[in-house]
């Protein structure tokens, strides 16, 4: 008996000491000073929160929920800027997330460059209070600097309703947690053989039984903001187009007039090239996306076009090829992206397309098609990012990396794990290898001016609900926050694994379906 108590305090001492005020930084912040001295008390009667900027009134509502989740404590707002709890915006530091965090006994200062990056030190402050247990369950802070700015400045997820349909708070609930890990944009990909999710005012046909208005699209851009997530929409073409030809068949090929269009098992028809209806319907669509999405982005998808099936047996298509003089059908994608850009560009926004190029695997030599040098490019083949990087840096077009071997977070995360149903055979990415990502590829800074960020992408064929998306994300969405976050310099696999389970305990409570990671213990 005595020996299993004595063995019970090992592990209690065990447990206290691996606790501390970086045991649940996640992604690890590129510069942390532990600094000596006693901590900052929260007191009732003494504690309360002052900002200098009437921007941050969301953030530091968050800081009051935080405070009052982890220490239980009411922590009012006050004008006075002798309050020992200060958020501050500082124009005078560089880099739009830069923020930095002074922990002492006089209190907490988290200054920004900008209101998003005092944000970003309040979620770093969360999870200060979250790894360090003891002292926060005593309502003190132990005391710390924090210097802290991201590697890439576009740190992305992506959601598939167009494949199963996420009602809105479902959508809001997965803001919450991206939140949480400092990314910042959130891709919608809204349209595709499966669905057409976004009601068009001008061409109401368009829409699916299941779809977001107008307003409710507003709702979820609105509530992102308040959280510096920028939501990116994604109208993919000319390919993965079935719900829209269903709606509008004339805007297909002319071989495909009497092929039947179903909705959710159709695939493979295109866009027809050739054909002033297609612009027409689209330059509408276009501009109603523009006027309600205030991102400055559009993605026009233009991965997948399967040519051969389509452009080369369409008489139209085959006409306009003659007239232009092109010898191979995946040329036309010159005019049609010229003509669906352009309408982009009138609308005041950037255009981003998925990067094809003239193989989809090694070895490849080029672009699918000459991408104008204003096109961000997204890569994603498998084992293909680092020629589209190169091709990328030869052209002049920025790009975002979501490379199928690290960031499609749909592929399953260990063999014979979910998905269990549309699995085509997907490979296996691991916690792991995600983790293994680096998105500069080991390359000099200079020979990586044009990397924008990373993009998780989460296609929905085999995911149903909110519950599996979650579960997908996490925890590989964690990894692939440090990638796009931290240094490569900072980022440390053995530690990130230590500071995961904190992470995953909380999103847990929050209501979140995770993987459990049980392959990274070593077992004895």
């Amino acid at each position: 008996m005595k020996r299993t108590f004595s063995l019970f305090l090992v592990l209690i001492t065990f447990t206290v000491a691996a606790q501390n005020n970086c045991s649940a930084l996640l992604p690890m912040p590129n510069r942390i000073m532990q600094t000596q001295g006693k901590p900052f008390i929260l007191r009732d009667s003494k504690t309360a929160i002052y900002t200098n900027n009437k921007e941050l009134q969301f953030a530091a509502t968050a800081l009051q929920g935080i405070l009052k989740e982890r220490m239980q404590e009411e922590v009012p707002l006050s004008d006075s800027e002798k309050s020992n709890i200060r958020l501050l915006v500082d124009n005078r530091m560089n880099g739009a997330e830069h923020y930095t965090i002074k922990i002492d006994a006089k209190g907490v200062t988290i200054s920004g460059a900008t209101p998003a990056a005092v944000y970003y030190g309040i979620m770093t402050t969360d999870q200060i209070l979250l790894g360090d247990i003891c002292a926060t369950s005593r309502k003190q802070i132990s005391p710390v600097e924090i210097d802290d700015a991201p590697r890439f400045g576009y740190r992305a997820l992506m959601l598939d309703p167009a494949r199963h349909f996420l009602p809105v708070e479902d959508v809001k609930f997965y803001i919450d947690q991206m939140a949480r890990y400092k990314y910042n944009v959130l891709q919608l990909h809204l349209t595709d053989d499966q669905g057409w999710r976004i009601k068009i005012k001008k061409h109401p046909k368009l829409a699916s039984k299941e779809r977001y208005t107008q307003e409710e699209l507003a709702d979820i851009i609105r509530y992102a903001a308040q959280r510096h997530i920028e939501v990116v929409p994604e109208l993919d073409i000319p390919g993965h187009t079935v719900a829209v030809l269903a709606a509008y068949p004339e805007l297909g090929c002319t071989h495909t007039d009497t092929i039947v269009k179903n909705v959710g098992k159709t695939v493979d028809l295109m866009l027809c090239a050739n054909n002033e209806q297609v612009y027409t319907v689209y330059k509408d669509i276009i501009d109603e996306v523009s006027a309600l999405f205030p991102s400055r982005y559009i993605h026009l998808g233009g991965d997948e076009a399967v040519v051969d099936k389509n452009w080369t047996k369409c008489k139209r298509c085959r006409a306009m090829m003659k007239e232009l003089g092109y010898t191979k059908a995946s040329q036309l994608m010159i005019p049609f992206f010229n003509r669906m850009l352009d309408y982009v560009r009138q609308d005041g926004k950037e255009p981003i397309l998925w990067c094809e190029l003239d193989e989809i695997r090694m070895p490849a030599n080029d672009y699918l098609f000459p991408y104008p040098k204003d096109v961000t490019l997204v890569s994603w083949r498998w084992g293909l990012t680092p020629k589209c990087m190169e091709l990328a840096a030869k052209h002049g077009n920025p790009m975002i990396l979501a490379p199928g071997e690290y960031a499609y977070l749909d592929y399953p995360q260990l063999k014979g794990d979910l998905p269990e149903f549309n699995n085509w055979g997907m490979p296996v990415t691991t916690l792991e290898k995600v983790y293994q990502f680096d998105p500069g590829y080991s390359k000099a800074e200079n020979e990586n001016a044009h990397i924008m960020g990373v993009m998780g992408t989460l296609w929905a064929e085999a995911m149903q609900d909110i519950n599996r998306v979650t579960y997908m994300t996490y925890p590989r969405g964690l990894a692939l926050a440090e990638a796009g976050w931290t240094q490569m310099e900072h980022r440390d696999w053995e530690s990130f694994k230590a500071r995961l389970y904190p992470n995953l305990t909380n999103l847990m409570k929050q209501g979140v379906s995770v993987r459990v990671p049980f392959e990274i213990v070593k077992r004895k």
